[in-house]
């Protein structure tokens, strides 16, 4: 399989790095502590949506330049909006503040395998974007919180949901009503996060993972994806497994990637899987 070269660019709230076949994004206000605001979503839509149709990117990392991951939504931001809306002006955006026309959660779960490598604060926002992701790495000096109570407002991008599959009913209910600071070793320890390492070794971690995801088929890593989000919250096990079975017999036993797998079995080799545009991937009900 071929090797992307190392290459990096500075967009003008994110830097972009490619690292193999693995993408690091970085959000990069660290004088702001990485605050979101409409430049940053939208230059993390663009990166996501471009990475998103590039064969050569097998995983995307994201995490924060400096002591923060992202503390939330700038209040400026914020502010404009509350004019806006004061004044009686509509604000055309999308789900949870994201760039008109933008659903965050179907552009994460339709993208390659993401984790979130949290380096420090991730609060409101900060935190929220990231539950529809793969995995969550946290380092042992995050601090992670909803917080949106204490503003007088409420979760978004379907933190409602996520918060609950990760917790269950009960530590959701405690983390958003309570709305306090958990460290990382705490959200580990709730399953709000799925590692905690040491805060030297986070970036590296998650590439790590990044590559290890990256080394498998595309088209089936984004099948896997598709059937995790449609699955997991679906009480019919009888249409549960017709999506598995589907996809296998229509699009996976006839695929590329399933002949050289198997080729590879039997000659005794480690299998070479070329990366390859995932679309059109097969449409399930």
């Amino acid at each position: 399989m071929p090797v992307v070269g190392d290459s990096q660019r500075q967009l003008e709230t994110v830097i972009v790095e490619q690292r193999g076949e693995v993408l690091v994004v970085t959000m990069n206000r660290p004088e702001r502590l990485n605050a979101w605001n409409r430049t940053m979503s939208q230059e993390l839509v663009d990166t996501i949506k471009g990475a998103s149709d590039d064969p050569s990117v097998g995983a995307i990392v994201l995490t924060g330049n400096g002591r923060a991951f992202c503390a939330g939504a700038d209040m400026q931001m914020l502010d404009e909006r509350r004019a806006l809306r004061s004044a009686g002006e509509p604000e055309e955006v999308g789900h949870g503040g994201m760039p008109p026309g933008v659903d965050w959660v179907p552009l994460i779960r339709s993208a390659p395998a993401i984790i979130a490598a949290i380096n420090g604060v991730a609060v409101g926002v900060g935190l929220t974007m990231v539950l529809p992701f793969d995995v969550l790495i946290a380092s042992d000096a995050a601090r992670l919180g909803i917080g949106l109570t204490k503003v007088g407002l409420l979760p978004e991008l379907g933190a409602s949901h996520f918060l609950v599959q990760r917790m269950g009913f009960g530590r959701a209910s405690e983390f958003c009503l309570a709305a306090e600071l958990w460290s990382g070793e705490q959200a580990g320890a709730a399953g709000l996060v799925d590692h905690v390492v040491p805060a030297a070794e986070l970036v590296e971690r998650a590439v790590e993972l990044g590559a290890t995801i990256a080394a498998h088929p595309r088209p089936q890593q984004r099948l896997v994806k598709r059937l995790l989000t449609l699955n997991g919250s679906e009480t019919d096990l009888d249409l549960v497994q017709t999506r598995e079975d589907e996809l296998n017999r229509t699009y996976c036993v006839t695929s590329p990637e399933h002949r050289e797998a198997v080729a590879a079995f039997k000659e005794k080799r480690t299998p070479h899987f070329e990366p390859r545009d995932p679309d059109p991937l097969p449409a399930l009900g």
